[in-house]
């Protein structure tokens, strides 16, 4: 032992907690090699008497280190340096460029519909990424009423501990299911109970479940023309084939649909305002689609994501409350309404699909956080998203206005913008002389995050346009916006 204890390295202590330091100053002797893999080290009595220290900092240290398995106990024979330490453990050592390549085709074997997912993954990432001027898809983030949330997210974290039976359903938080069920039936008309509401993380994640529930590798299914590329993405992620149907300003040709793809299973559709474009389905086309669908045991996806943003006229009735034979699969978002980050939606399903709905889920992420539902169902519950929408609502159509006279005043002949009566995003149509990729590119160097149309057509577009968002900017801040698109196309 004194052979030991006189060969033994000298410790210094920086400042702070004793035993903290102890335990770094052990550490860091061994990650330098100053204690070799299987050295013995000093008893913690005869380590408290060579630093002058309280014994139980020492064995404090020394539990730590063995714990963290830099040090090993041996039974009747003391304590001694790991043979093999954690950072060895964790350390990755470079691949070469040929090791990357090996690597690369060692995981070729996957599922060879994610190569077509990927080339429309390609398409979409140059107009993905960071916040701009003029991005769609946000909405009036700086008119949410992140005070009144934050009282709400502290009343529901004090009661956290009342609702432990309430946490622990794959459909989601029972009152934020009633919250919803009893909001849709009275804004959009649903025929529905709460049983049928589904809580889920967003559009994307519902779009999976039902992929994953209803379709097989090689069915059909119908997507407007252009048409959002999420749906494009996730249809084709699971095997589906996805027929491009034309789209006007009464929303998706039905008669045209049935007439070239009669076999689909399933289509996308988002009939109170069509994405990209904007058009609203007609109440016939709605009729003989519900009536083809009965018929033809095919399995309609409603996305509603856009309904609250209507201006002047009531907006139709959903599909689904219309629907006499169940064979809609409603989809609702918050994320437009609320603030960035926010991903919850959630389903309403047709009293068949709801148990394969349900162990989808379960198998997906288990179920949505809890907080977030119970903050959400509260401000549901109290009326204040009601009050927030009819706000936001107020807020969007002025910005809307506000874009179109700035477009009039400073783009005029360059592009027409099309004055809509819902949605927070303006498309706008370019003269011929205007090549629409040119444009998106100078846009990006200047902070507009305007979007190609040609983004959301898988085939070829007669005209070019780009997409501009209004909502998540003031009045000020749109002229603004206005003003730098009309120096970059000047230039």
């Amino acid at each position: 032992m004194k052979k030991n204890v006189a060969s033994f390295p000298g410790l210094l202590l920086q400042k702070g907690k004793i035993k903290d330091q102890f335990y770094f100053s052990i550490k860091e002797l061994i990650l330098n090699g100053q204690l070799q893999a299987g050295e013995k080290i000093p008893s913690s009595r005869t380590l408290s008497e060579m630093m002058s220290i309280s014994r139980n900092s020492v064995l404090s240290g020394l539990e730590r280190l063995i714990d963290e398995g830099y040090l090993q106990t041996k039974a009747g024979s003391g304590t001694y340096v790991a043979s093999i330490i954690p950072d060895e453990m964790i350390a990755i050592k470079s691949l070469s460029p040929a090791d990357n390549k090996i690597s690369a085709l060692s995981h070729t074997n996957i599922n060879p519909h994610r190569h077509v997912v990927k080339e429309i993954w390609d398409k979409t990432q140059p107009y993905s990424g960071q916040q701009m001027t003029f991005n769609i898809g946000v909405g009036c983030t700086d008119l949410f009423p992140y005070e009144l949330w934050g009282r709400l997210s502290g009343r529901v974290w004090r009661q956290f501990r009342h609702q432990d039976r309430e946490l622990n359903h794959p459909m989601g938080y029972p009152p934020l299911r009633r919250a919803i069920s009893e909001y849709v039936r009275a804004t959009r008309g649903l025929n529905c109970s709460e049983e049928q509401v589904l809580i889920v993380n967003g559009t994307q994640q519902a779009m999976n479940l039902a992929a994953q529930v209803l379709l097989q590798k090689d069915d059909e299914v119908w997507l407007d023309e252009p048409g959002y590329d999420g749906a494009l993405g996730v249809f084709t992620a699971q095997g589906a084939i996805v027929r491009p149907v034309i789209s006007d300003k009464q929303g998706m040709d039905i008669a045209y649909a049935i007439q070239h793809w009669p076999q689909a299973k399933m289509m996308f559709t988002a009939p109170s305002h069509q994405f990209p474009l904007g058009g609203t389905l007609s109440l016939s086309r709605r009729m003989a689609l519900l009536d083809w669908a009965a018929d033809n045991k095919m399995w309609i996806f409603e996305d509603d994501y856009n309904s609250e943003f209507r201006y002047h006229s009531q907006p139709l009735p959903a599909l689904q409350g219309l629907d006499k034979h169940q064979r809609v699969i409603y989809a609702g978002s918050f994320s437009k309404m609320m603030f960035p980050g926010f991903h919850i939606g959630f389903l309403v399903i047709p009293e068949s699909l709801i148990e394969p709905f349900k162990i989808a889920k379960y198998y997906t992420d288990t179920r949505t956080p809890y907080l977030d539902q119970a903050i959400l169902a509260s401000f549901i519950s109290q009326g204040h998203y009601a009050r927030h929408v009819r706000r936001i609502r107020k807020a969007c159509h002025e910005r809307q206005q506000v874009m179109l006279e700035a477009i009039q005043i400073y783009l005029s002949g360059i592009m027409v913008a099309e004055a809509l009566d819902s949605g927070i995003h303006l498309v706008c149509w370019l003269s011929n002389h205007i090549h629409g990729t040119t444009l998106i590119e100078q846009c990006r160097k200047v902070g507009l995050g305007a979007q190609p149309l040609s983004r959301y057509c898988q085939t070829a577009s007669e005209r070019q346009a780009i997409l501009l968002g209004f909502a998540a900017h003031t009045p000020d801040e749109i002229i603004e916006g206005i003003k730098k698109l009309a120096q970059v196309l000047a230039q």
